[in-house]
């Protein structure tokens, strides 16, 4: 089974930079990329920041831009999102009972969990009590689970980061459901934090994606200021076979030289110059 892991694309109304770029331009950039190079793909995943100012016209344009895809697409949102607006362009789009955009499918024997993990008018991760009675109730139901989320569950070592992971009233308890289930789950899978960082949490394997738009610069002493720059975007290529899972980082945006060797002993042998 091969998913396609996007994040954090921050679609602006068409026309409008973010950041200094595109976001229009490299979103369809990756779409293209994956559509020519990964058709067999199974889902294509994008777990939040659909849109950078939460507007209509900006989720409007997402839809015209995953409408005739190949690939079904699942879509989580983030802290940069509207989840009303969302909703209002996107009126099919499963929710929970409270209005959540938590929903879940079962793909080739494995229960897919899409976590809405926003709050009000903050860009820290929020998962209340009511958000993770639906999450206990969907592990308790399966065999085998794999999680998407916008926002890191955890701290990962970046102070200034870490300001807006899940914020710490719910990071607890939902470290304690997590840990409660980790045997059934494989994987979670999250953006946020526009790089990839891998790890183990609660007894699970998780790893957050790069973004489509600019790319955060780690800082593990920096309190404040969160650190970013143009630098080349990439999506990736989730291939899960039973318990394995294999991460690939597409670097699709690379128009630079791509040189080639062969995997013979011969092929990397130091060239020796010729005698005078």
């Amino acid at each position: 089974m091969k998913i396609i892991h996007i994040s954090d694309i921050h679609l602006t109304i068409p026309g409008e930079p973010m950041g200094g770029l595109d976001p229009h331009a490299r979103f369809a950039r990756a779409l293209a990329d994956v559509t020519t190079n990964h058709p067999d793909g199974t889902r294509i995943v994008i777990t939040g920041d659909l849109a950078h100012w939460g507007e209509y016209a900006a989720y409007e344009a997402l839809q015209r831009a995953i409408a005739d895809l190949p690939i079904p697409v699942r879509l989580i949102i983030g802290n940069h999102d509207d989840r009303p607006t969302f909703r209002s362009v996107f009126a099919s789009q499963p929710v929970d009972a409270n209005g959540f955009v938590n929903h879940a499918e079962t793909v080739n024997g494995v229960r897919f969990l899409y976590l809405d993990s926003v709050g009000e008018r903050t860009h820290a991760g929020h998962f209340c009590a009511a958000r993770r009675t639906w999450l206990q109730s969907e592990l308790e139901s399966c065999d085998r689970a794999r999680i998407f989320l916008h926002h890191n569950p955890m701290q990962l070592g970046l102070p200034a980061e870490d300001k807006i992971a899940l914020v710490e009233e719910d990071r607890g308890p939902f470290r304690d459901l997590i840990e409660e289930y980790a045997a059934k789950i494989d994987y979670i899978h999250f953006g946020h934090v526009h790089a990839p960082i891998h790890g183990r949490y609660a007894g699970v394997q998780f790893a957050s994606a790069p973004s489509t738009g600019n790319q955060s610069i780690p800082d593990l002493g920096e309190t404040e200021l969160l650190k970013g720059a143009p630098l080349h975007p990439a999506y990736f290529v989730l291939l899960i076979d039973g318990d394995d899972t294999i991460i690939h980082q597409i670097p699709f945006a690379w128009d630079g030289p791509v040189l080639t060797a062969g995997t013979e002993w011969e092929d990397w042998a130091k060239p020796v110059e010729a005698a005078e």
